[in-house]
């Protein structure tokens, strides 16, 4: 098979797992800590060095919760530096004025919050840590003096589903300047939600709504997880202003031991850029190169006339079917009679 050029455009760093939290759908099942074998500011400063070396992507900064690294500062600024454009994803609750202004002044380029409630109850209950609503509100507000742009992303169960309109304009009070939603991948601690993911009836429905919304042109909006919202669009006769799952394709996640993988979601071995480098795992991983072959896509994806800008989840195929190129399992339409 021959490959396509697959530019690198996306790389999601965990750079601990350590978190204060213990969200109930985090799929690294992230807690205090510590964890052994973390990358070292040397090894970070290497990795920094091999991406801006062939390559120029957003780098998105997370854990667990990337604030609890002592270096954090000293990683960022590095970044700036090598030129590199990064943003970081933060749970709100470790961030002051003074740190607001640092990451600003340190290069970082926009900040992720997470609601997924509407309100104090039902957003500590996911989180379940009492304060952690008022937390993401406080550190709106920080940011938002900083002048450092943010956006809120919102992780849709059965359990804050009802709550999507109340949650948008709560969105939109915070003074975000994007709503990403993220459709439930049950792993990590999220497999205790299975049961509380939409079906794919649901799903439809859901991403139809966040379609609607999408064309308000209130707030710059992304579904994530849910790569055929990008097939919807499509049918309803508008332009995809992106393809659907980028996994492997454009996307790489880099965990904190330094094991590269398509996504965060999809925790399949995909290299060792501490061994072999980022650049050698991109273009020689075997799985990445998989997921780079529509050939190789199995079930009614496989077959499916919406593949090029779809694709399913990979990550669900592979929690539900335990194989990561079987068909994406929460999606209803079927090529055979759609």
């Amino acid at each position: 098979m021959v490959q396509r050029e697959h530019p690198l455009r996306m790389v999601a760093w965990e750079l601990t797992r350590n978190c204060n939290l213990n969200c109930v759908h985090c799929r690294a099942a992230a807690s205090k800590g510590p964890y052994e074998g973390e990358l070292t500011f040397s090894e970070c400063k290497d990795v920094l060095d091999q991406i801006g070396a062939f390559a120029s992507p957003t780098i998105i900064l997370t854990g667990g919760e990337p604030l609890m690294r002592d270096d954090i500062f000293d990683i960022i600024e590095y970044g700036k530096e090598k030129g590199l454009r990064l943003v970081m994803a933060i749970n709100g609750t470790l961030l002051t004025e003074e740190k607001a202004v640092r990451m600003r002044d340190g290069g970082i380029k926009r900040v992720s919050l997470s609601l997924d409630g509407k309100n104090r109850e039902s957003h500590d209950a996911f989180r379940r840590v009492d304060g952690s609503f008022d937390a993401v509100i406080r550190a709106a507000d920080m940011l938002r003096a900083a002048g450092l742009p943010f956006q809120i992303n919102t992780t849709v169960t059965r359990l804050n589903v009802e709550d999507l309109r109340e949650l948008y304009g709560l969105v939109k009070e915070t003074g975000a300047v994007a709503w990403h939603t993220f459709l439930l991948v049950p792993v990590g601690r999220g497999k205790g939600l299975k049961g509380e993911e939409l079906n794919a009836r649901a799903y439809e429905d859901v991403l139809n709504w966040l379609y609607d919304v999408e064309k308000q042109n209130e707030i710059e909006m992304k579904v994530t997880c849910a790569p055929h919202y990008y097939r919807i669009v499509k049918e309803r006769e508008d332009t995809p202003k992106s393809a659907g799952c980028l996994a492997g394709k454009s996307f790489m996640f880099i965990s904190h031991r330094g094991i590269a993988q398509p996504c965060g979601y999809l925790e399949l071995h995909s290299g060792d850029v501490r061994r072999d480098g980022v650049k050698k795992v991109w273009e020689e991983s075997p799985v990445f190169h998989q997921l780079r072959d529509p050939a190789s896509y199995k079930g009614k994806c496989g077959r499916c006339r919406y593949l090029a800008i779809c694709g399913g989840c990979r990550a669900r195929a592979h929690e539900v079917h335990g194989d990561f190129l079987h068909e994406e399992p929460y999606c209803s339409f079927d090529a055979t009679t759609g």
